[in-house]
């Protein structure tokens, strides 16, 4: 067990491949603020960018900024991609063809096509195949073209011999990477140049600097993968697959490089290079460097990044702005269902995630602030609803506009905008929720759309109604139900005890990136509390994509059941009642409809469809079970891993008819599709699958490992065979070293008992 455990040996595919053509800069901007002409767009590098110059000059200079010497601000663009997307359709017939051939399904001979299809079937493997497959599904999953992001500096310098006293410029950075935080340090060396020598050379040397930048040892992840990365502080989580990205260019230099065995040469060429290549400190983060003007600017890419996280921000900060003032001097809210789910004291931040969750229009005003400073509380808004979960917010926020641009604003619904202009205070027609970063408080428009009656609501009033001969429990649900709407202390939702655990895990200094962590499983259990809410109310769930359950309640795997696990119905009828408006509130929205794509595209690469894996642990969690329910879900567990592995083969009826049922399943469409056949990869993703429901900060493997104690012995050799297949996966191990030492002593035992027999 001490041996190093390593991933499948596939080639490993770059995030950043360096044969790639895509820049990792688009477009350099410089705007600087004429005193007769307003705001001005100075140069524009490579090339024009589409869209209209003087509002791009305006959005580079935000109000107020002669005031401060500095200001950073960040703004999005919709850029017509249209050449692009016939670029990427035509890379999608080309690989469409490959797998036509490599399937046998193609009757044309490579030969008729001048051996262009014996070249691009050249070095590929089933895995390439895969990965380009994935890669095809998360274009089509993108809605609309991608999002340019501009990372814009300004800068005020004092200067006596102009009309103003001083002269401002601003000079921005187009990429559609979301990280566009890095390039920070390399804009404030460019921009101070540009003042210096105000040429468009300038422009091009910064341009050609940050796309010489190499990311081509980065390796690109799984979502499983990167879902584990960001949910662990391990430093070296993944840190194989790094090596693995080093040993294969060393392969490649090596190939490149070769030296006839005949020259004497004590040094091959791969040892040479063992020194240039090295492993990073921390694997959730790639080390570069950006030489720029002689300089070498060390650089830090995030290596797995969440949907809707777009630059740096802190939810910590985002939190504490708006938690402070109101624990020291609550404020009630006018009530609205959507918003107010816990009364008139809400707390402000879920006041701002149902608001975003309901797609309401929200304004952060920060009046005499930097322009910086709103646009980062709009991106950590986003994320804060994402959870790493949803989409929809990014594409519709505009982290910084001002008054020229209201008319556009207004157009868009939902929208997420940060200002700086008081005049936003006054106008209640423009926003639903306004929040104002320098006092803290935010406050519900009097304009606000009054949310409809629902289904829902109807539904639980009539439980209410049918519940008469239980006064007690009717008047529990009638309470969950109008939570939102009058003013009691009611806590029936659990999201001020959640913001109360919340607020001491910032006081204890758990970081960032435990509370986005914390974050993410808040919106995990609002969608499944979703899901179990319109199988209720509607009978099915669009949510909800898996097997159908068998009429003797047993599934693939010997158990059933799906979705969120309560310990009895009294209890999921009361917080399913206190979630009915903001559940339906976000069943009307882009992002509940984005979600349902993304799960049909999650189900096709899923590598256990047949078993829920998150209710069957949670059951173990949370739930009452007898010897032999406890004992069903670890077996379950130990089958479909040992299922998946290259060496498995049914030993006995039972196990050819579990094998049978999950060897074909139903895909997004309703069309049966094949089960993967059993291998090292399907076997590696299916632990990855397991592990991302007992993450580290979340009890870990100890739930799974109570199952050393069950008194079946055949239970207790089950969880022994998976908790080692765990320990020799790259991700499992970290899970095994935070298990606890009474675990692994009882590990330790039950398998001395299985070598020696005395557990039989």
């Amino acid at each position: 067990m001490s041996v190093l455990p390593s991933a499948p040996k596939r080639r490993l595919r770059s995030q950043y491949p360096a044969e790639s053509s895509e820049n990792h800069v688009e477009y350099i901007l410089v705007a600087s603020f004429d005193i007769d002409h307003g705001s001005v767009m100075e140069h524009q590098y490579p090339a024009p960018i589409s869209g209209d110059e003087h509002m791009l000059a305006e959005l580079m200079l935000p109000d107020q900024t002669h005031m401060r010497s500095q200001d950073w601000t960040i703004f999005f663009l919709h850029k017509d991609t249209s050449a692009e997307e016939e670029a990427r359709e035509e890379r999608r017939e080309r690989r469409r063809q490959r797998r036509r051939r490599k399937e046998g399904l193609d009757g044309d001979d490579p030969a008729t096509n001048g051996g262009e299809a014996n070249e691009d079937m050249e070095g590929l493997d089933d895995d390439d195949f895969d990965t380009e497959d994935e890669e095809d599904e998360e274009d089509d999953g993108i809605e609309g073209p991608p999002l340019v992001y501009v990372l814009n500096l300004v800068n005020t310098k004092q200067d006596i011999t102009v009309k103003r006293g001083a002269i401002v410029k601003a000079m921005a950075i187009c990429t559609r990477h979301s990280f566009l935080h890095i390039y920070k340090p390399l804009l404030l060396l460019a921009l101070e140049e540009y003042f210096r020598v105000p040429v468009p050379e300038t422009l091009a040397s910064l341009y050609n600097a940050v796309n010489s930048m190499d990311l081509s040892l980065m390796p690109k992840l799984s979502p499983l993968e990167g879902f584990i990365l960001q949910a662990s502080d391990a430093k070296d989580m993944f840190v194989e697959k790094f090596d693995q990205m080093i040993k294969q260019r060393m392969i490649e230099d090596a190939e490149r490089n070769s030296v006839p065995s005949s020259s004497g040469s004590n040094m091959s060429p791969a040892r040479h290079n063992a020194t240039k290549y090295v492993l990073p400190r921390d694997t959730h983060e790639f080390d570069s460097r950006v030489h720029y003007n002689g300089i070498p600017v060390p650089i830090k890419v995030p290596t797995a990044i969440s949907p809707e996280t777009v630059g740096d921000f802190s939810l910590i900060k985002l939190i504490q702005t708006f938690s402070t003032p109101h624990a020291t001097s609550p404020q009630p809210f006018a009530l609205h269902p959507h918003l107010t789910t816990s009364g008139a004291y809400t707390h402000p931040i879920i006041v701002l995630v149902n608001a975003l969750l309901t797609q309401k229009r929200i304004v952060f005003l920060g009046h005499n602030r930097p322009s910086g400073e709103v646009a980062e509380a709009v991106l950590a808004a986003c994320a804060l609803a994402s959870g790493g979960q949803l989409r929809g917010f990014t594409r519709h926020a505009f982290p910084y506009t001002d008054l020229t641009k209201i008319d556009d604003l207004l157009k868009v619904p939902g929208f997420i905008a940060g200002v700086t202009n008081q005049i936003f205070t006054h106008k209640v027609e423009w926003w639903d929720l306004l929040c104002d970063l320098p006092t803290g408080r935010m406050k519900i428009s009097s304009r606000i759309e009054a949310a409809p009656v629902s289904e829902g609501v109807q539904f639980f009033q009539q439980q209410q109604a049918g519940l008469g001969g239980n006064p007690s429990i009717g008047a529990q649900i009638a309470s969950a139900v109008t939570a939102g709407e009058g003013k009691g202390a009611v806590d029936l939702t659990g999201d001020n005890a959640f913001m109360d655990g919340l607020l001491q895990a910032i006081a204890n200094r758990h970081g960032e990136a435990a509370i986005r962590s914390k974050w993410r499983f808040w919106v995990l259990k609002f969608t499944r509390l979703a899901a179990a809410f319109e199988e209720l109310v509607y009978g099915a769930s669009a949510l909800y994509i898996g097997p159908h359950e068998t009429e003797d309640g047993a599934g693939a795997y010997g158990v059933s059941g799906h979705g969120y696990v309560w310990n009895d119905d009294i209890s999921r009828m009361k917080e399913l009642a206190a979630n009915t408006h903001r559940i339906e509130g976000w069943r009307v929205t882009r992002s509940y409809f984005t979600f349902i794509q993304d799960l049909a595209r999650r189900w096709e690469k899923r590598p256990v469809r047949g078993i829920d894996l998150q209710h069957q642990h949670d059951r173990l969690r949370c739930a009452r079970l007898s010897h032999d329910q406890s004992a069903a879900i670890y077996l379950a567990f130990a089958q479909a891993v040992e299922e998946a592995g290259p060496s498995y083969s049914p030993s006995d009826s039972m196990a050819d008819l579990s094998s049978g049922v999950n060897s074909i399943s139903m895909d997004a469409s309703g069309e049966l599709s094949p089960r993967r056949p059993p291998s090292e990869q399907l076997q590696y993703d299916t632990i990855l699958q397991l592990l991302t429901v007992v993450p580290e900060t979340n009890s870990g493997l100890f739930y799974i490992s109570l199952g050393l104690f069950h008194p079946r012995p055949d239970v207790r050799i089950a969880v022994v065979k998976l908790l080692e297949r765990i320990v020799e996966h790259p991700a499992g191990r970290h899970f095994w070293a935070s298990l606890g030492r009474f675990a692994k002593l009882a590990f330790f035992r039950v398998k001395r008992e299985e070598e020696t027999g005395a557990g039989r």
